[in-house]
C-alpha cells in the first residue's frame, strides 16, 4: 500500500482508498483521526467485500486499542471524535 497525503475538501472525505492500493488521506489529519482513517481505508483495500459499517466498527475498534497501548504519531489531539 501506499499513501498519499493531500486535501480531501473536495472529496468530502478524510480518506480515499482505490484497488491498486494506493490511499489518500487528508493532509490536515493528525493523532488518533489519522491513525483511525490509516486503518479504515487499509481495512477497504484488505477486506474490498466488507461492508462499510464493519470496516468502520472494526477500524475503531483498533484505533482505540493502539491509542490505549500507547501509538503516537506526533502529538495527542483528540479534538476531533471516532466516526
Amino acid at each position: 500500500m501506499k499513501v498519499i497525503r493531500r486535501k480531501l475538501a473536495r472529496e468530502k472525505a478524510w480518506g480515499l482508498s482505490h484497488s491498486d492500493g494506493v490511499i489518500e488521506i487528508d493532509e490536515r489529519l493528525k493523532g488518533r483521526k489519522l491513525l483511525e482513517i490509516l486503518i479504515h481505508e487499509a481495512m477497504h483495500i484488505l477486506n474490498p467485500e466488507m461492508q462499510e459499517n464493519e470496516v468502520i466498527r472494526q477500524s475503531k475498534a483498533l484505533t482505540k486499542l493502539l491509542w490505549r497501548e500507547g501509538y503516537r504519531w506526533t502529538d495527542n489531539d483528540q479534538s476531533q471524535p471516532l466516526q
